[in-house]
Formats: C-alpha cells, structure tokens, sequence
C-alpha cells in the first residue's frame, strides 16, 4: 500500500510528518497567514458557493493542515453537519486543533492524525464531502489518494480539489535569464506534482468520478508582493532544508524579491484551479 513516506520529492509539504520544528513553523505561518488573504478567502467562498450545502452532510478536510479550510468552512451558515480534518502531521493536527478552539472552533471540527493514501479508520461512503485544499500537489501518488477519496464518499458525494499550478510560479530576479532558473529549483524543490491541476480532468475521470463545475484564480502581484508576499519568508527555511539553495543563496535569492517589491518593481505569482466532482455510482 501507499504511503506519504514513500514521497521522492524533496517537498518539504509533503514531508511535514517528518520536518524540524522551524520548518513547521514556516509551512504553518504561511498557511495560516493564506487564511488572512481575501483571494483564498474568495476562492473557498466560491467553491462551497458551488457545492450549495443543504443539510447535515458530513465533510471531510483531508491534507487540513493547520486546518485553515476546515475552520473557514466551519463559519459558513449554511454547513451545519460534522466536519473531520485528517492530516499526515501530528504537529500541524496539534496547531489545527489549538487555532480551532481559540477561535470557538473546537466542538466543531474533529482533528485526526491520518494518511491521504489510505485511512483505515473511516469506512466506506463515510462522508458526504471530502475536500482536498492544497492537498493533492504535494502527496506520494495523487491517483492513489483521488481512490481513497471515492472509497470514503458516498455514491452522489462531492468532491473538492483546489491546488495550485505551480508550473506555472514565477518570481521575476535581476539575473540575466530574468528568474528562469530559480524558478525551476523553487517548483522542484517544494513541489512534488507542480502540474497536477492540468491532469486533474483526466485523473477524475480515471478515479470514476465526474467532473461538475471548475474555477481558476490569478495569484499575481505586479509592482508590490502582496498575495505571494507570505510566502517569502518561508523560502528562507524551506528551500536550503531541501538542499535547492545554501542559506545564503536562500537569503540573496529572498532578499531580492523583497528589495524589488520595496521598490515597486515586484513581479510575481502563480495560477490557482478548483474543481469539483461527484462520485459515482458503481
């Protein structure tokens, strides 16, 4: 059976079970600080918009994280039965569960430590909805995971798959070749499938379901980070914890980004896909 263990990608989200603390603590502030930021915002919005909930369906946030998907759909009126959120992290659970019962979240949200490959302690058709926020780019086998989440939806039941297409991040630099370098290590470095959005119509359809309603965003900023800015700091952790850049090539490559949004001369970004897909029948 799969496992996220089995991961071949340096892909430090995709590792988080077995990441150092200030790692986690640079994966979990920039989750966290996405929570913050009216385009995720929006993009959750318009997604449960388009599941249109009427009743007491049971969801499931799997990849939660530090459960930012969950605790944002947990204060929509109209989503009033359980919610489960799984993660492969103990610690991210742990900060999830914590964020949850600060905000008045806790009786709310039910936190497990648990495998997208393979969660053994739910049963079938367990659930109504299983949502996959930033999930599915960073796990072993992506096919494997959309399997399991068939088994655990309910034959009608939805599911929701919202990730980036990060092959096509981009963080313009003064180097000659204008960044092109540098964007590559940073799709490799912390992507494992940074073009899985692009297969998902496919992989749905491989995985016996059928693909109902899809939307896209532009997380961009021309001129000042603002969208991606969260997410700069973080690349000072992460990118010499997967062995992409030494510190100080970390620290350059960051504080240049930085430099040129302070002076308005800041381009940078990447696409963002949801889709949403019923399972079916048989």
């Amino acid at each position: 059976m799969t496992h996220q263990a089995r991961i071949s990608s340096p892909d430090p989200y995709g590792r988080t079970f077995q990441m150092d603390v200030q790692t986690l603590e640079a994966i979990a502030a920039r989750l966290e600080a996405r929570k913050q930021h009216p385009l995720f915002l929006r993009a959750i919005d318009d997604y449960m918009d388009a599941l249109a909930l009427a009743g007491p369906e049971a969801i499931l946030d799997l990849g939660c994280g530090t459960g930012v998907a969950a605790r944002v759909i947990a204060r929509r009126p109209e989503v009033a039965g359980p919610i489960t959120a799984v993660d492969v992290s103990g610690d991210l659970v742990a900060r999830g569960r914590h964020a949850a019962e600060a905000e008045g979240l806790g009786g709310r949200i039910d936190f497990r430590v648990g495998d997208a490959h393979g969660l053994a302690a739910f049963a079938d058709a367990a659930f109504d909805v299983v949502v996959m926020h930033t999930l599915i780019s960073h796990v072993a086998e992506p096919a494997t995971v959309l399997a399991e989440a068939r088994r655990l939806l309910r034959p009608g039941g939805r599911l929701v798959v919202f990730d980036g297409d990060y092959a096509s991040t981009t963080f313009a630099t003064d180097a000659p070749d204008g960044g092109a370098a540098t964007d590559r290590i940073v799709q490799e470095a912390l992507i494992a499938h940074p073009r899985v959005m692009r297969a998902m119509p496919r992989l749905l359809v491989e995985a016996g379901f059928a693909l109902r309603w899809s939307r896209g965003w532009l997380a961009m900023d021309i001129g000042q980070a603002d969208v991606t800015a969260p997410g700069l700091p973080s690349l000072r952790v992460l990118l010499p914890r997967t062995g992409a850049m030494t510190q100080s090539e970390a620290d350059a490559y960051v504080d240049g980004l930085e430099r040129a949004s302070a002076e308005n001369r800041f381009f940078g970004g990447y696409a963002l896909y949801a889709c949403i897909a019923t399972r079916g029948v048989g």
